[in-house]
């Protein structure tokens, strides 16, 4: 958690990540001014600065030391709680993000996470999701982020289907980095992936040159992303809706 709280403002992989996810929280906003949102297991709170934009925004998470490396850098509308039992009334937000959570649940975690969201959203309401992808790139930041699994289109889709979202569009991102990560990653598993305390050397920010290379080489990708869905990458992100008529579930 250290790691990445140290590792959230500069380097390429989050900045990039932000850039994906904006015009997605433009869409999902549009209309709705202020919007209302929550980021469902939120770490140390880093991503509220990017969804206060726009509108009130509200984030926990279950892991106390993040929500106090949070709370030490100011974020205050941050609570502990799993994301299996969301401490928020139905309907309540305009706005569900769930940002690199559901690939470290356990199957029937994951499923109440999904329906939890889905309560919390309002009808038309909107849900964004980022998951790992691919299992062909597993590699040490898969150690590091406590992976149950990594994510197909099909697989993600399914899940979020299943709880009553429609699904808008699925994207992977960070493609124009999938090569270079493919080589890496299999060369990891082959010698034996390393243990977490070892495994946050993957978070550690490049030196600058290369950290501003690879965050440009990414904000072009984000602008590809903008207009056409990408095949390959390390992650899927993913914007859904709940419906206007929401469906009622029975027992």
């Amino acid at each position: 958690m250290r790691a990445t709280a140290l590792a959230e403002t500069r380097h390429f992989w989050f900045r990039g990540f932000r850039r994906f996810v904006t015009p997605l929280l433009a869409l999902a906003t549009a209309g709705r001014s202020p919007a209302r949102l929550l980021d469902c297991g939120c770490g140390t709170g880093a991503n509220l600065e990017l969804l206060s934009r726009y509108g009130p925004a509200y984030g926990f998470d279950l892991t106390a030391l993040g929500l106090r490396l949070g709370r030490e850098a100011g974020r205050t509308r941050l609570a502990r709680a799993s994301v299996s039992a969301i401490p928020f009334p139905s309907d309540a937000f305009d706005v569900v993000t769930s940002f690199d959570v559901l690939y470290a649940l356990e199957p029937p975690v994951e499923r109440a996470a999904a329906a939890e969201m889905y309560r919390v959203a309002r009808p038309g309401g909107f849900l964004i999701v980022n998951v790992a992808a691919m299992d062909i790139l597993k590699g040490d930041h898969s150690v590091l982020g406590h992976e149950v699994r990594r994510y197909s289109r099909q697989a993600l889709r399914r899940l979020l289907e299943d709880a009553g979202f429609e699904i808008v569009r699925i994207t992977h991102t960070n493609a124009s980095l999938f090569l270079p990560m493919l080589v890496v990653r299999t060369l990891q598993r082959w010698r034996g992936l390393r243990p977490e305390a070892q495994a946050s050397q993957d978070l550690s920010v490049p030196s600058r040159p290369v950290n501003a290379l690879l965050t440009a080489v990414l904000a072009l990708e984000s602008l590809g992303t903008r207009m056409f869905d990408s095949p390959v990458g390390s992650s899927l992100l993913c914007l859904a809706k709940k419906p206007a008529r929401a469906r009622t579930k029975t027992p």
